[in-house]
């Protein structure tokens, strides 16, 4: 059946296959030791390491392979930050980082570091303008990914690294979504990518530091790596890892415009089919691949079990899911509805029939969800009322909109719906709401438990 969570992890390429069995005999020795098996072993992680800085764009001696992609990141933003800890201790990134550059950033405040968040458009990118003013004299490092995780939103990492390369700040690129259409252009600094993105093994990271840029490796390190990726290679992996990036790459060009086509039939069809429906992230500069919408007056978890029972594997960053209580900071961050949360995100291969059978089985599975939950078909005549208040207080998304929703039409034109909430999803859901049934969204009042969302009805 269809998976469509590639942004997650792709399906193992067949190259990677082939090349995992064939070098599990051959790369099995230490690559550090002089005799057969060892120097065996060590022309394949060479080759490895050549065939992935050429994808990268970088020298091989540039590039270093770690046990993960975060590892990645994280090894990356402390031996920079390390490395510069005489300019300062400032860390610039955008808002809607993957949580592993957030957590990284994080962890330098709680250091007595400083970082400053980059706010981003409803599109989820940020401005050049914006990142190059968070810059200041005491910079040690800016982060910005190439290609948002959750909404595909391509960032403008060549402006940004100009900014940051003009006052002498290194730029760290997350290139985990996005390398295997592409190398990463712009004057970047250090980059990290992951290789089961592209259709490589899981357990193999990479992290390239451009030659000049200071970095001290933090935490015990040894002779391996270039003393910035501690322990023994997992060459057979490796080279999975290279080739299969290599693999790609050859059938990213063709991959793209055929993915790409069949996102845009998603974009188009959806609100066709669906009603109450926001597609979000930038509709050009994006990821061929991926496509995300969010749902209004639906579970997201429920929709996510539905679309899994009906055999697509799907993900989300809704607030609506067993795994957080709280929005998708990507969605947060953006200010865009987070209820129903849907991301598509479309490996190699996926064929138009496979899309078509989703844009069949999508209405059923959120019109049921909605029924069930009691969602209004249409506006009940009641008497009108200058104002109404909601209490939704303990009750989840997406309950609170649904409330809203219902009350809306007992107000006259003019008067106003307060919805007490305590759900931190209602703060964006609640405006977006309005945004999308054209009523106005005053705001958010203090109220003796949670929040009070204050409607006013215009239509």
């Amino acid at each position: 059946m269809p998976y469509f969570d590639a942004a997650s992890a792709a399906p193992l390429h067949p190259v990677a296959r082939q090349a995992l069995q064939a070098s599990l005999d051959e790369g099995w020795a230490d690559p550090a030791r002089l005799y057969r098996e060892g120097r065996r072993a060590r022309l394949l992680l060479d080759a490895a390491r050549e065939a992935a800085a050429d994808a990268v764009g970088c020298r091989p001696d540039e590039l270093v392979f770690t046990p993960s992609g975060t590892r990645a990141v994280h090894s990356g933003i402390a031996g920079a930050l390390a490395g510069r800890r005489r300019v300062g201790g400032h860390l610039v990134v955008s808002a809607v980082e993957h949580s592993s550059v957030l957590h990284a950033a994080a962890a330098h405040e709680t250091a007595g570091g400083s970082v400053t968040e980059v706010p981003v458009d409803r599109r989820g990118a940020v401005e050049p303008a914006a990142y190059a003013a968070a810059l200041r004299e005491d910079t040690a490092l800016a982060c910005l990914q190439s290609a948002n995780h959750e909404v595909g939103t391509v960032q403008p990492v060549a402006e940004v690294a100009e900014a940051c390369r003009a006052v002498g700040v290194p730029l760290l690129v997350d290139a985990a979504q996005s390398l295997a259409w592409g190398p990463v252009e712009g004057a970047w600094s250090l980059l990290a990518a992951s290789a089961h993105k592209w259709g490589g093994p899981a357990g193999v990271g990479l992290l390239a530091v451009r030659k000049g840029q200071r970095f001290a490796a933090q935490g015990p390190v040894d002779e391996r790596e270039s003393g910035r990726s501690p322990g023994f290679e997992n060459i057979p992996a490796i080279v999975a890892a290279a080739a299969s990036l290599r693999a790609v790459r050859t059938e990213a060009a063709a991959e793209a415009a055929r993915l790409r086509a069949l996102v845009e039939l998603i974009r188009a069809r959806v609100p066709e089919l669906v009603p109450d429906v926001e597609v979000v992230g930038d509709p050009v500069a994006r990821l061929p691949h991926v496509v995300t919408f969010s749902c209004l007056y639906v579970d997201g978890e429920t929709v996510l079990h539905e679309l899994d029972r009906a055999g697509f594997s799907v993900s989300s960053g809704s607030s609506c899911t067993s795994s957080t209580l709280t929005p998708s900071h990507v969605l947060r961050a953006m200010g865009v509805l987070s209820e129903g949360n849907v991301r598509v995100s479309l490996p190699f291969g996926t064929t138009a029939e496979d899309v078509e059978l989703f844009l069949e089985v999508l209405p059923g599975v959120v019109g049921g969800v909605r029924e069930r939950l009691g969602v209004p078909v249409a506006a009940v005549a009641r008497p009108a009322r200058d104002a109404v208040v909601v209490d939704a207080l303990g009750k989840r998304c997406p309950i609170p909109v649904i409330e809203l929703a219902k009350v809306i039409g007992e107000v006259p034109v003019g008067g106003t719906v307060t919805v007490l909430a305590d759900d931190e999803a209602a703060r964006l859901d609640i405006p977006a709401w309005c945004e999308m049934r054209g009523q106005e969204y005053v705001g958010e009042e203090p109220a003796d438990r949670g929040s009070a969302y204050v409607v006013r009805r215009l239509s």
